[in-house]
Protein backbone atom coordinates (compact mmCIF):
# COMPACT_ATOMS: atom_id res chain seq x y z
CA UNK A 1 0.00 0.00 0.00
CA UNK A 2 1.01 3.11 -1.03
CA UNK A 3 3.16 5.18 1.76
CA UNK A 4 0.59 8.80 1.55
CA UNK A 5 -2.78 6.53 1.77
CA UNK A 6 -1.23 5.61 5.88
CA UNK A 7 -2.07 8.69 7.71
CA UNK A 8 -3.68 7.53 10.38
CA UNK A 9 -1.57 7.10 13.77
CA UNK A 10 -1.10 3.14 14.75
CA UNK A 11 -4.27 2.15 16.81
CA UNK A 12 -3.39 -0.54 19.72
CA UNK A 13 -4.34 -3.73 18.30
CA UNK A 14 -1.86 -3.24 15.76
CA UNK A 15 0.93 -2.03 18.26
CA UNK A 16 0.26 -5.02 20.55
CA UNK A 17 0.82 -7.25 17.19
CA UNK A 18 4.20 -5.08 16.72
CA UNK A 19 5.24 -5.99 19.88
CA UNK A 20 4.75 -9.26 20.01
CA UNK A 21 6.98 -9.69 16.52
CA UNK A 22 9.34 -8.37 18.95
CA UNK A 23 9.15 -4.54 16.97
CA UNK A 24 9.66 -1.66 19.41
CA UNK A 25 10.99 1.66 18.92
CA UNK A 26 14.64 0.73 20.65
CA UNK A 27 18.51 1.84 19.90
CA UNK A 28 20.93 -0.41 21.18
CA UNK A 29 23.64 1.67 21.72
CA UNK A 30 21.78 4.01 24.54
CA UNK A 31 22.29 2.16 27.73
CA UNK A 32 25.88 0.99 27.00
CA UNK A 33 26.43 4.63 26.20
CA UNK A 34 24.78 5.89 29.69
CA UNK A 35 26.62 2.87 31.33
CA UNK A 36 29.45 4.41 30.41
CA UNK A 37 29.09 7.77 31.55
CA UNK A 38 27.94 6.62 34.61
CA UNK A 39 30.73 4.00 35.68
CA UNK A 40 33.10 6.56 34.59
CA UNK A 41 31.64 9.03 37.11
CA UNK A 42 31.46 6.55 39.91
CA UNK A 43 35.25 5.51 39.36
CA UNK A 44 36.20 9.22 39.04
CA UNK A 45 34.86 9.84 42.61
CA UNK A 46 37.33 7.35 43.92
CA UNK A 47 40.04 7.87 41.72
CA UNK A 48 42.39 10.12 44.48
CA UNK A 49 41.97 6.57 46.66
CA UNK A 50 43.64 4.09 44.41
CA UNK A 51 46.99 4.62 44.87
CA UNK A 52 46.68 4.23 48.42
CA UNK A 53 44.49 1.02 48.50
CA UNK A 54 46.24 -0.95 45.89
CA UNK A 55 49.68 0.08 47.19
CA UNK A 56 48.52 -0.98 50.34
CA UNK A 57 47.43 -4.18 48.97
CA UNK A 58 50.25 -4.97 46.97
CA UNK A 59 52.32 -4.25 50.26
CA UNK A 60 50.48 -6.58 51.98
CA UNK A 61 50.39 -8.99 49.09
CA UNK A 62 54.70 -9.03 49.06
CA UNK A 63 54.75 -9.31 52.91
CA UNK A 64 52.72 -12.58 52.77
CA UNK A 65 55.14 -13.95 50.09
CA UNK A 66 58.30 -12.79 52.24
CA UNK A 67 56.86 -14.91 55.51
CA UNK A 68 55.78 -17.92 53.27
CA UNK A 69 53.46 -19.00 55.58
CA UNK A 70 51.11 -21.72 54.14
CA UNK A 71 48.40 -19.80 54.66
CA UNK A 72 49.41 -17.12 53.13
CA UNK A 73 47.74 -17.93 49.89
CA UNK A 74 43.85 -17.97 50.26
CA UNK A 75 44.69 -14.88 52.73
CA UNK A 76 46.05 -12.92 49.89
CA UNK A 77 43.40 -14.15 47.10
CA UNK A 78 40.51 -12.90 49.66
CA UNK A 79 41.94 -9.79 50.41
CA UNK A 80 42.64 -8.96 46.80
CA UNK A 81 39.11 -9.39 45.88
CA UNK A 82 37.69 -7.48 48.81
CA UNK A 83 39.67 -4.82 47.18
CA UNK A 84 38.46 -5.27 44.21
CA UNK A 85 35.04 -5.45 44.87
CA UNK A 86 35.33 -2.45 46.61
CA UNK A 87 37.19 -0.32 43.88
CA UNK A 88 34.88 -1.80 40.81
CA UNK A 89 31.36 -2.93 42.82
CA UNK A 90 29.82 0.22 43.12
CA UNK A 91 31.10 1.98 39.68
CA UNK A 92 29.45 -1.47 38.06
CA UNK A 93 26.72 -1.76 39.89
CA UNK A 94 25.29 1.72 39.20
CA UNK A 95 26.70 1.28 35.45
CA UNK A 96 24.18 -2.10 35.21
CA UNK A 97 21.46 -0.03 36.66
CA UNK A 98 21.26 2.73 34.27
CA UNK A 99 21.85 0.45 31.30
CA UNK A 100 18.74 -1.47 32.75
CA UNK A 101 16.86 1.25 32.95
CA UNK A 102 17.44 2.83 29.80
CA UNK A 103 16.63 -0.60 27.82
CA UNK A 104 13.36 -0.69 30.26
CA UNK A 105 12.44 2.78 29.18
CA UNK A 106 12.67 1.69 25.38
CA UNK A 107 9.78 -0.42 25.25
CA UNK A 108 10.16 -2.03 28.75
CA UNK A 109 10.86 -5.67 29.17
CA UNK A 110 9.96 -7.55 25.63
CA UNK A 111 9.44 -11.07 25.58
CA UNK A 112 8.28 -12.24 21.62
CA UNK A 113 8.08 -15.93 21.43
CA UNK A 114 7.04 -14.91 17.55
CA UNK A 115 10.40 -13.13 16.85
CA UNK A 116 12.21 -16.53 18.58
CA UNK A 117 10.21 -19.18 16.84
CA UNK A 118 12.08 -21.22 14.33
CA UNK A 119 12.16 -19.93 10.65
CA UNK A 120 13.93 -21.86 8.07
CA UNK A 121 14.26 -18.59 5.93
CA UNK A 122 17.11 -17.62 8.69
CA UNK A 123 19.28 -20.09 7.69
CA UNK A 124 18.87 -19.43 4.01
CA UNK A 125 22.46 -17.64 2.62
CA UNK A 126 20.62 -15.80 0.06
CA UNK A 127 18.34 -14.45 2.69
CA UNK A 128 20.81 -13.27 4.61
CA UNK A 129 23.36 -12.23 1.73
CA UNK A 130 20.54 -9.90 0.82
CA UNK A 131 19.63 -8.60 4.17
CA UNK A 132 23.64 -7.67 4.84
CA UNK A 133 23.46 -5.80 2.11
CA UNK A 134 20.31 -3.97 2.17
CA UNK A 135 19.45 -0.43 3.05
CA UNK A 136 18.65 -0.70 6.07
CA UNK A 137 21.92 -2.54 6.76
CA UNK A 138 24.32 0.15 5.13
CA UNK A 139 21.74 2.98 6.77
CA UNK A 140 23.12 1.09 10.39
CA UNK A 141 26.87 0.79 9.46
CA UNK A 142 26.61 4.26 8.42
CA UNK A 143 25.15 5.60 11.29
CA UNK A 144 27.81 3.77 13.74
CA UNK A 145 30.61 5.40 11.83
CA UNK A 146 29.42 9.23 13.21
CA UNK A 147 29.95 8.53 16.29
CA UNK A 148 33.01 6.46 15.96
CA UNK A 149 34.68 9.49 13.98
CA UNK A 150 33.56 12.19 16.44
CA UNK A 151 35.27 9.61 18.94
CA UNK A 152 38.34 9.36 17.05
CA UNK A 153 38.08 13.28 16.57
CA UNK A 154 37.83 13.59 20.51
CA UNK A 155 40.67 11.54 20.79
CA UNK A 156 42.96 13.51 18.73
CA UNK A 157 42.10 17.06 19.82
CA UNK A 158 42.74 15.64 23.42
CA UNK A 159 46.57 14.52 22.72
CA UNK A 160 47.34 17.54 20.59
CA UNK A 161 46.32 19.62 23.31
CA UNK A 162 48.34 17.79 25.68
CA UNK A 163 50.90 16.83 23.56
CA UNK A 164 53.31 18.87 25.31
CA UNK A 165 52.75 17.32 28.94
CA UNK A 166 52.63 13.89 27.60
CA UNK A 167 56.12 14.49 26.24
CA UNK A 168 57.11 15.54 29.37
CA UNK A 169 56.07 12.72 31.51
CA UNK A 170 59.25 10.66 31.14
CA UNK A 171 60.96 13.72 33.03
CA UNK A 172 58.51 13.65 36.26
CA UNK A 173 58.07 11.32 39.03
CA UNK A 174 55.99 7.91 38.58
CA UNK A 175 53.68 8.96 40.67
CA UNK A 176 52.54 12.40 39.22
CA UNK A 177 52.99 10.77 35.94
CA UNK A 178 50.54 7.79 36.76
CA UNK A 179 47.34 10.79 37.91
CA UNK A 180 48.40 12.39 34.72
CA UNK A 181 48.05 9.99 32.57
CA UNK A 182 44.82 8.58 34.61
CA UNK A 183 43.02 12.34 34.39
CA UNK A 184 43.83 11.96 30.97
CA UNK A 185 42.20 8.76 30.39
CA UNK A 186 38.90 9.68 32.57
CA UNK A 187 38.71 13.16 30.29
CA UNK A 188 38.91 11.24 27.42
CA UNK A 189 36.12 8.60 28.93
CA UNK A 190 33.42 10.55 30.25
CA UNK A 191 33.95 13.27 26.85
CA UNK A 192 33.76 10.19 24.35
CA UNK A 193 30.92 8.19 26.57
CA UNK A 194 28.75 12.21 26.76
CA UNK A 195 29.43 12.50 22.96
CA UNK A 196 28.09 8.51 22.64
CA UNK A 197 25.07 9.18 24.58
CA UNK A 198 23.84 12.29 23.08
CA UNK A 199 24.41 10.85 19.70
CA UNK A 200 22.16 7.67 20.78
CA UNK A 201 19.33 9.87 22.33
CA UNK A 202 19.58 11.79 18.74
CA UNK A 203 19.25 7.87 17.30
CA UNK A 204 16.33 6.50 19.60
CA UNK A 205 14.34 9.50 18.40
CA UNK A 206 14.87 9.28 15.16
CA UNK A 207 13.97 5.36 15.41
CA UNK A 208 10.92 6.26 17.41
CA UNK A 209 10.08 8.64 14.51
CA UNK A 210 10.52 6.01 12.18
CA UNK A 211 8.76 3.18 14.04
CA UNK A 212 5.71 5.53 14.14
CA UNK A 213 5.56 6.05 10.83
CA UNK A 214 6.31 2.40 9.74
CA UNK A 215 2.84 1.62 11.49
CA UNK A 216 0.90 4.34 10.42
CA UNK A 217 -2.86 2.85 8.92
CA UNK A 218 -5.14 3.53 6.41
CA UNK A 219 -8.30 4.22 6.70
CA UNK A 220 -9.22 0.92 5.28
CA UNK A 221 -7.02 -0.94 7.31
CA UNK A 222 -8.74 0.76 10.16
CA UNK A 223 -11.96 -0.39 9.26
CA UNK A 224 -10.76 -4.03 8.57
CA UNK A 225 -9.35 -4.10 11.95
CA UNK A 226 -12.81 -2.76 13.37
CA UNK A 227 -14.30 -5.99 11.45
CA UNK A 228 -11.95 -8.17 13.31
CA UNK A 229 -12.13 -7.52 16.62
CA UNK A 230 -15.95 -5.94 16.67
CA UNK A 231 -16.97 -8.71 13.93
CA UNK A 232 -18.96 -8.23 10.52
CA UNK A 233 -21.59 -5.64 10.67
CA UNK A 234 -23.85 -7.83 8.69
CA UNK A 235 -22.98 -11.50 11.22
CA UNK A 236 -23.45 -8.72 14.01
CA UNK A 237 -26.85 -7.70 12.97
CA UNK A 238 -28.15 -11.36 12.24
CA UNK A 239 -26.98 -11.92 15.70
CA UNK A 240 -28.93 -9.00 17.29
CA UNK A 241 -31.96 -10.17 15.02
CA UNK A 242 -31.76 -13.73 16.11
CA UNK A 243 -31.56 -12.64 19.87
CA UNK A 244 -34.64 -10.26 19.32
CA UNK A 245 -36.31 -13.31 17.92
CA UNK A 246 -35.51 -15.70 20.69
CA UNK A 247 -36.52 -12.75 23.77
CA UNK A 248 -39.73 -12.04 21.77
CA UNK A 249 -40.87 -16.07 21.93
CA UNK A 250 -39.68 -16.18 25.47
CA UNK A 251 -41.99 -13.18 26.18
CA UNK A 252 -44.74 -14.61 24.05
CA UNK A 253 -44.54 -17.97 26.52
CA UNK A 254 -45.09 -16.07 29.47
CA UNK A 255 -48.34 -14.84 28.70
CA UNK A 256 -49.77 -17.99 29.71
CA UNK A 257 -49.02 -16.87 32.99
CA UNK A 258 -50.31 -13.94 32.52
CA UNK A 259 -53.35 -12.97 34.74
CA UNK A 260 -54.42 -9.86 32.24
CA UNK A 261 -53.45 -8.07 28.95
CA UNK A 262 -54.70 -4.81 29.07
CA UNK A 263 -54.96 -3.79 25.21
CA UNK A 264 -55.39 -0.42 23.18
CA UNK A 265 -57.26 -2.55 21.62
CA UNK A 266 -55.04 -3.18 18.51
CA UNK A 267 -51.76 -1.18 18.19
CA UNK A 268 -50.75 -1.96 22.14
CA UNK A 269 -51.09 -4.94 24.11
CA UNK A 270 -49.34 -5.69 28.07
CA UNK A 271 -49.75 -8.61 29.80
CA UNK A 272 -50.04 -8.33 33.79
CA UNK A 273 -49.26 -10.82 36.34
CA UNK A 274 -50.48 -10.04 39.85
CA UNK A 275 -50.36 -12.73 42.91
CA UNK A 276 -51.76 -10.78 45.88
CA UNK A 277 -50.05 -13.62 48.68
CA UNK A 278 -46.50 -13.00 46.53
CA UNK A 279 -45.93 -10.14 45.15
CA UNK A 280 -45.96 -6.57 46.05
CA UNK A 281 -47.38 -5.10 42.70
CA UNK A 282 -48.32 -6.56 38.89
CA UNK A 283 -45.42 -7.57 37.14
CA UNK A 284 -44.91 -6.90 33.26
CA UNK A 285 -44.53 -9.80 31.55
CA UNK A 286 -44.78 -9.12 27.77
CA UNK A 287 -45.73 -5.98 25.47
CA UNK A 288 -45.50 -5.44 22.32
CA UNK A 289 -47.00 -2.85 19.56
CA UNK A 290 -49.28 -3.28 16.49
CA UNK A 291 -47.42 -6.95 14.86
CA UNK A 292 -46.27 -7.92 18.20
CA UNK A 293 -49.42 -7.05 19.92
CA UNK A 294 -51.80 -9.28 17.72
CA UNK A 295 -49.36 -11.95 18.61
CA UNK A 296 -49.53 -11.35 22.46
CA UNK A 297 -53.39 -11.20 22.09
CA UNK A 298 -53.70 -14.37 20.18
CA UNK A 299 -51.51 -16.05 23.00
CA UNK A 300 -53.78 -14.93 25.62
CA UNK A 301 -57.04 -15.93 23.95
CA UNK A 302 -54.97 -19.71 22.94
CA UNK A 303 -54.23 -20.04 26.99
CA UNK A 304 -57.72 -18.10 28.21
CA UNK A 305 -55.80 -15.32 29.91
CA UNK A 306 -58.63 -12.15 30.11
CA UNK A 307 -58.01 -9.00 27.88
CA UNK A 308 -59.14 -5.87 28.86
CA UNK A 309 -59.67 -3.21 26.62
CA UNK A 310 -58.24 0.04 28.23
CA UNK A 311 -56.43 2.50 25.52
CA UNK A 312 -54.80 5.22 27.95
CA UNK A 313 -53.95 2.40 30.39
CA UNK A 314 -52.11 0.08 27.61
CA UNK A 315 -50.41 3.30 26.40
CA UNK A 316 -49.26 4.56 29.53
CA UNK A 317 -47.99 0.64 30.35
CA UNK A 318 -46.43 0.20 27.21
CA UNK A 319 -44.36 3.88 27.48
CA UNK A 320 -43.23 3.47 31.40
CA UNK A 321 -42.73 -0.24 32.24
CA UNK A 322 -40.43 -2.88 31.12
CA UNK A 323 -40.40 -6.62 30.42
CA UNK A 324 -40.07 -8.07 34.00
CA UNK A 325 -40.58 -5.09 36.09
CA UNK A 326 -43.09 -3.68 38.25
CA UNK A 327 -45.59 -1.01 37.05
CA UNK A 328 -44.82 2.68 38.05
CA UNK A 329 -46.28 3.22 41.27
CA UNK A 330 -48.58 6.23 39.39
CA UNK A 331 -50.48 3.17 37.64
CA UNK A 332 -51.36 0.87 40.62
CA UNK A 333 -55.00 2.93 41.13
CA UNK A 334 -55.92 2.47 37.42
CA UNK A 335 -54.17 -1.21 36.87
CA UNK A 336 -55.86 -2.12 40.33
CA UNK A 337 -59.54 -1.37 39.09
CA UNK A 338 -59.00 -3.73 36.29
CA UNK A 339 -57.51 -6.45 38.49
CA UNK A 340 -60.84 -5.99 40.19
CA UNK A 341 -62.93 -6.39 37.30
CA UNK A 342 -61.35 -9.13 36.33
CA UNK A 343 -61.86 -10.90 39.61
CA UNK A 344 -65.09 -10.15 39.20
CA UNK A 345 -65.46 -11.35 36.52
CA UNK A 346 -63.77 -14.43 37.21
CA UNK A 347 -66.24 -15.08 40.09
CA UNK A 348 -69.18 -14.72 38.11
CA UNK A 349 -68.26 -17.27 35.29
CA UNK A 350 -67.19 -19.75 38.65
CA UNK A 351 -70.42 -18.96 40.22
CA UNK A 352 -72.49 -19.60 36.79
CA UNK A 353 -70.06 -22.46 36.28
CA UNK A 354 -70.89 -23.96 39.82
CA UNK A 355 -74.76 -23.32 38.97
CA UNK A 356 -74.51 -25.31 35.89
CA UNK A 357 -73.28 -28.20 37.47
CA UNK A 358 -75.64 -27.99 40.16
CA UNK A 359 -78.31 -28.12 37.41
CA UNK A 360 -76.82 -30.92 35.59
CA UNK A 361 -76.75 -33.12 38.42
CA UNK A 362 -80.26 -32.16 39.68
CA UNK A 363 -81.39 -33.25 36.17
CA UNK A 364 -79.42 -36.76 36.87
Amino acid sequence: MAEADRTEQATPRRRQKARERGQVARTRELAPALALVTTTLCLSWTVMRWPYEWRALFSGLLLQALKGSADASPACVTKAAVVTAEWAGPPVFFGFLVALTASLAQGGFLLAPQALAFKPEKFNPGTNMQRLFSVDSIRRVLKSCVPTAILVYLAAVLLTSHWSEISSLSFVPAKLAFLKVLALTFEMLWKGGLIFAVWSAADFLLERFNFERQLRMSKQEIKEEHKETDGNPAIRGRIRRLQRQMRRRRMLRNVSDATVVVTNPTHFAVALRYVPQEMEAPVVLAKGQNLLAHMIRQQAVWYGVPIVENPPLAQALYRTAEVGQSIPTKLYTAVAEILAFVYRMQAKEQRARLAAEKSMHAQV
